[in-house]
């Protein structure tokens, strides 16, 4: 479960994050026989392979190249939610708005959202409260806890963010499964069932989503098939299992 340690002043807002998600990690890069152009498609140098490719069994989504919706950095201004709250007002609606930015910086893929506090959020020592953060119409619940520490009339005021289930964001695992696999001599024709552009998921468990790639050593007999994918969403990214 990710937690973000935050912290708001009166005249102003502070992050100090302790879990960080983080899109496109995986393999590190090698010498995978394949090219990205600038379209960011994928082709592949001719590659010996013991059986061809079974017809027609792509799944729904060939990934051949990282995502373009998928920005670089956490930091970039295109996920950044305006206007900001000015300084007159409510903490409440000041934890909104960084919960909304906290779960773009998250998956990096510019997006709609909205944070709603239902009954607020309780301004005393060891308070807790529960706002839902909604991204392209998936909500995902948070609780809201005050520090234990936490003074009447503190300058400052640090609470930490604990999401209660997990975002799987369609473009974002798209570029995770191109990220982990292109390096891999013995991965090619990357796909993907069309999976939701957003969804609120149990972290750590199987989504019941599917991708797949292709390899020489795959199939039932070892000798060339597709290798399926199962999909779940850990503390910080998307991960894939192989189901055999």
């Amino acid at each position: 479960m990710r937690i973000s340690k935050n912290l708001i002043g009166k005249n102003l807002i502070g992050l100090a994050a302790v879990g960080v998600l983080v899109t496109g990690c995986g393999s590190s890069d090698g010498d995978s026989g394949a090219s990205v152009d600038s379209a960011g498609s994928a082709s592949r140098a001719p590659e010996k392979q013991e059986k061809a490719p079974e017809p027609g069994a792509d799944l729904a989504v060939p990934v051949t190249g990282p995502q373009p919706d998928v920005l670089a950095s956490s930091s970039d201004p295109k996920l950044k939610v305006l206007p900001k709250p000015d300084n007159g007002a409510s903490f409440t609606e000041k934890v909104e708005h960084k919960l909304q930015e906290d779960l773009l910086a998250g998956v990096k893929v510019p997006g709609k959202t909205s944070a709603e506090c239902p009954d607020g959020v309780t301004q005393k020592a060891s308070a807790v409260s529960v706002c839902n953060v909604t991204y392209e119409g998936a909500v995902i619940p948070h609780e809201i806890k005050i520090s234990d520490s936490y003074k009447p009339g503190s300058f400052m005021t640090f609470y930490n963010s604990t999401p209660q289930k997990g975002l799987l964001v369609a473009k974002s695992a798209y570029d995770r499964l191109w990220a982990s696999y292109k390096s891999r001599s013995d991965a090619s024709k990357l796909s993907c069932e069309d999976l939701p552009a957003a969804k609120a998921v149990e972290e750590e468990t199987e989504t019941g989503l599917h991708c797949q790639y292709w390899s020489k050593f795959g199939g039932e007999d070892r000798q060339g098939g597709y290798t399926k994918l199962a999909i779940k969403v850990n503390r910080y990214n998307v991960d894939f299992y192989e189901v055999r």
